[in-house]
């Protein structure tokens, strides 16, 4: 599976309606609500807020009162076969006075969404884990350059009288982080890990 590595915005134009297509990064279930109401408050005037979201296993998707299963679920339909999880796409359509019928609609929503995917930039889904450190300034140097081989990212660094440390790590990394701190100072600094 892939994650997103980047939002993107297209829109396409079908009989004068306006199709307007986000991807976004949604991790969990309980965000999609709050994502989707955060889109209604940005289009106010739209017709519909249509969504399809991919969560590893679990999915979500609505119509938005466009004929049931013409719009959500040829969006989540793409979407599952994209390969990409943690992903929530919105379309938000402005009614252009020409129907589309069902045909229409389906092929509308799902070309929205392929659309606005093609080419997105995504990269390998990896379990991580948080870290956190302290370290005496004599081993700065050579810890930053342990967390770079190792991965690490978002981190944080706080200058003190000593050095405190905190990001994320590949899981698989973690044994190989722990066992070259715990080296590199002589069993004297640990890291804990999240």
């Amino acid at each position: 599976m892939r994650i997103l590595k980047e939002e993107r915005t297209t829109e396409l134009i079908v009989k004068k309606s306006r199709f307007i297509a986000i991807a976004r990064m949604c991790n969990d279930p309980s965000d999609v609500k709050r994502i989707v109401d955060e889109t209604r408050m940005k289009y106010p005037d739209a017709t519909h807020v249509v969504h399809a979201a991919v969560m590893g296993s679990q999915f979500s998707y609505s119509d938005d009162h466009e004929p049931k299963n013409t719009a959500g679920r040829p969006a989540l339909e793409v979407l599952k076969g994209s390969g990409i999880t943690n992903i929530i796409v919105l379309i938000i359509r402005y009614f252009g006075g020409t129907l589309l019928g069902t045909g229409g609609l389906v092929k509308a929503y799902g070309d929205s969404t392929k659309m606005v995917l093609d080419g997105i930039a995504t990269e390998e889904l990896v379990e991580k884990t948080s870290f956190s450190m302290t370290i005496g300034y004599e081993m700065y140097e050579n810890v930053k350059r342990i967390l770079s081989s190792v991965g690490a990212s978002s981190v944080k660094e706080d200058f003190g009288t000593e050095i405190s440390l905190s990001g994320q790590i590949p899981l698989s990394e973690k044994d190989n982080l722990f066992s070259r701190i715990s080296d590199l100072s002589n069993g004297k600094r640990v890291v804990v890990f999240s």
